[in-house]
C-alpha cells in the first residue's frame, strides 16, 4: 500500500512510507508546521524580563522567542533576510537587539530590520539603492498567543484562537493542571532515532502503557483496567488520556491481566516513597497525558509535571525537549516530591525510558516495508472519546487531523 493510494478516510491502516519518505517530510513542513496550526514555542516563565529570549523551531524553521521592551512576547524567524544567517546563535540569553554576525544587519526585539551596515556606501560609492526600505525586509514574524503560561505561535493570521483550536474538553484538562503561575525545575533534550510521528503516536497510545512499561506492573502501580478514559478533540488532533489512583494492593488484578514482570514476587522498592502521591488537583487522577497537534505534550504523572516539545529533525530523527515544571507556590515538601517523581520520566525514567527506544525499534523494523501498513484497529475504527484505554481512538484521531492538513 503506497501512501499515494491510501484509501480515502482510512484510519486503521497507516502506510509505513509516511514515516520515512523525504517528500512526505518536506510536505509536512509546508502544510502542517507552516500551516494553520499552533506550534508550542516555550513557557512564558522562560522569559521573565524584557530582552530575555530563547531559540527554538517550528518544524525545520529556526525561531527566536523573546519579550520586548513593553513586556509582550514576540516570535520571529531566526534568519537574517540579507544572506540567511542565523540572528541568534545561543539557545537563550538577554539582548537589546539582534545583530547578524555576517554583515551586521540589526533587528529590534520585535523582529524589525532597523539598520544596515554601510547602507549609504563608503565615500559616496556602493551601498544600497535609494529605494531600499528596511520596513520591507526582515524575518517572518509569527502570531503569538500565551495560553495558560504556554507560548504558541503560528505563521498564519486565520489560524483560530488557541482556545478554539483546542476545543472545550481539551482546554479544560489543560487548565486543570496549568491553573496558576509556573516555575521551571529543569530542562533537557533527548535525541530520538525515529520519525516525529512515531513519538506523537506513542504519547497518544494508551494501549501500550502497562504492557511496555514493566515498572507499572512489577511494582503494582498501574494497570489498563483501572478507572480512567480518553478524550479526543472533535478535530482528532488533540487528546487527553487519564487514569485514576488505586491502592496498589490488589495484586491478583495485576496477575489476572498476565502483564509482563508480575509473575515474580521478589522485586521490591527499597524506597516506596517514589510512589507516594499528593492529590494536588483534588480529583483522584494520578496520571494525565495531554497532546496538542502537531507537537506538544503535557504530562502530569503522579506529581511530576512537564511539557514536552516534539521537534522533527528529518524523516528518521526527532528532538524531544523536556521542561520539568511546578508552581511558584510549591512548598519545600512538594518541591522534593516533584524532583523524586521526575525519576519516573525522561530518557532514563523508570517508566518512560522505553518510550525513547521503541520508536527506533519501529523505524528499524519498517525499513524494508514501505508498501506495507500498520494496524490501528483497537477499539474499532472511530476517533471519538472513550471510557476504555484499550483502544487506539486517539491515534486514529491524529491521522484524521494529519490527513486533513496534508490533503490526503
Amino acid at each position: 500500500m503506497e501512501y499515494g493510494h491510501w484509501a480515502k478516510g482510512e484510519l486503521t491502516r497507516v502506510p509505513y512510507q509516511l514515516y520515512a519518505d523525504e517528500e512526505v517530510y518536506r510536505r509536512e513542513q509546508e502544510r502542517i508546521y507552516q500551516g494553520s496550526t499552533w506550534n508550542f514555542l516555550g513557557l512564558d516563565a522562560e522569559l521573565p524580563e524584557p530582552g530575555d529570549y530563547k531559540t527554538t523551531f517550528v518544524g525545520d524553521m529556526p525561531v527566536i522567542v523573546c519579550r520586548d521592551e513593553e513586556g509582550v512576547v514576540r516570535a520571529f524567524e531566526n534568519r537574517c533576510s540579507h544572506r540567511g544567517s542565523l540572528l541568534a546563535l545561543q539557545n537563550k540569553g538577554r539582548a537589546r537587539k539582534f545583530t547578524c554576525v555576517y554583515h551586521a544587519w540589526t533587528h529590534d526585539l520585535q523582529g524589525n530590520l532597523k539598520t544596515v551596515a554601510f547602507r549609504r556606501g563608503v565615500n559616496g560609492a556602493g551601498g544600497m539603492p535609494e529605494s531600499f526600505d528596511t520596513a520591507e525586509f526582515g524575518p517572518r514574524k509569527l502570531r503569538v498567543e500565551v495560553y495558560c503560561g504556554l507560548i504558541f505561535g503560528t505563521l498564519l493570521d486565520h489560524t483560530p484562537a488557541v482556545a478554539d483550536y483546542l476545543g472545550e474538553a481539551v482546554a479544560a484538562r489543560l487548565k486543570r493542571v496549568l491553573h496558576k503561575p509556573l516555575r521551571i525545575y529543569g530542562q533537557y533534550t533527548q535525541a530520538l532515532p525515529n520519525n516525529w510521528k512515531l513519538y506523537f503516536e506513542n504519547a497518544k497510545d494508551t494501549y501500550h502503557s502497562s504492557l511496555l512499561h514493566t515498572f507499572f506492573a512489577t511494582f503494582k502501580v498501574s494497570r489498563l483496567s483501572q478507572g480512567g478514559g480518553v478524550i479526543v478533540a472533535d478535530s482528532g488532533g488533540h487528546h487527553v488520556s487519564y487514569s485514576l489512583s488505586h491502592s496498589g494492593e490488589k495484586d491478583d488484578e495485576f496477575k489476572s491481566e498476565t502483564l509482563r514482570s508480575n509473575q515474580e514476587d521478589n522485586f521490591r522498592l527499597n524506597d516506596r516513597s517514589v510512589l507516594n502521591i499528593v492529590d494536588e488537583f483534588g480529583d483522584g487522577c494520578h496520571v494525565q497525558i495531554l497532546s496538542v497537534f502537531p507537537g506538544f505534550v503535557l504530562q502530569a504523572i503522579h506529581n511530576s509535571l512537564a511539557v514536552r516539545q516534539i521537534l522533527p529533525k528529518g524523516p528518521d530523527k526527532t528532538d524531544l525537549v523536556w521542561t520539568l515544571i511546578g508552581f511558584t507556590d510549591d512548598d519545600e515538601e512538594l518541591q522534593k516530591l516533584r524532583m523524586k517523581h521526575s525519576n519516573l520520566v525522561g530518557p532514563a525514567g523508570y517508566v518512560s525510558m522505553e518510550d525513547g527506544a521503541v520508536g527506533g525499534f519501529v523505524q528499524r523494523g519498517i525499513a524494508g516495508s514501505s508498501a506495507e501498513a500498520s494496524v490501528v484497529m483497537m477499539g474499532g475504527d472511530g476517533t471519538e472519546s472513550s471510557s476504555s484505554r484499550a483502544s487506539e481512538n486517539s491515534i486514529r484521531g491524529f491521522w484524521k487531523e494529519y490527513r486533513n492538513y496534508m490533503g490526503l
